[in-house]
């Protein structure tokens, strides 16, 4: 952490990577798991990056990288993809009768914005967006297909570029649904 930023606040992403570093250092067997679980308290409850210092600071440093481009394939078949992943700056999906769903909701980001090439015949693609995610989707070309985006834009998160090719096919994306302490 630098040393210019003490003050700064930290925001919610910023504390999720810390606890995954911490999650790293203790597969490393750099930390033993009463470490670990000691430094996450400290980390979750902390306001600024100079609070978060002392948690980290003996530990090397990790950056978030991802591949930029990650092809997922799907041939009459049902593929998920959900809980915490690094995505990519370009995901290309291309499914043929099949079904894809793919849950960034806990997924961590590597870049402010992500494109989805989507290549899909007789299929259904959904794919639930993080909350404050925004969509583009006026690149998709569908043809006897069913396109639609319940997302609303807000300018704040990420913002998804979905473009592509898709034939007799149903496209969603949305948000997680939430009804008091349920999500689906």
């Amino acid at each position: 952490m630098s040393t210019d930023h003490r003050g700064m606040r930290i925001s919610d992403a910023e504390r999720e990577r810390v606890v995954a570093q911490l999650n790293t250092a203790v597969s490393e067997g750099r930390l033993t798991l009463a470490e670990f679980e000691e430094r996450v308290d400290g980390v979750l409850r902390s306001r600024t990056f100079g609070e978060i210092e002392p948690y980290v600071m003996d530990l090397p440093v990790q950056q978030i990288t991802a591949p930029k481009v990650v092809e997922i394939r799907n041939r009459s078949s049902s593929l998920k993809r959900q809980g915490r992943w690094t995505v990519p700056r370009v995901l290309s999906i291309t499914t043929r009768s099949g079904s894809v769903k793919i849950d960034f909701t806990e997924a961590v980001f590597a870049a402010t914005v992500v494109d989805v090439a989507l290549d899909a015949q007789s299929s259904s693609v959904e794919l639930i967006l993080p909350a404050g995610a925004t969509a583009d989707l006026d690149s998709i070309d569908a043809y006897a297909s069913n396109v639609r985006s319940r997302v609303e834009p807000s300018g704040q998160g990420v913002t998804f570029h979905i473009g592509g090719q898709v034939k007799s096919s149903s496209v969603k994306v949305r948000y997680q649904r939430r009804f008091w302490r349920w999500h689906w």
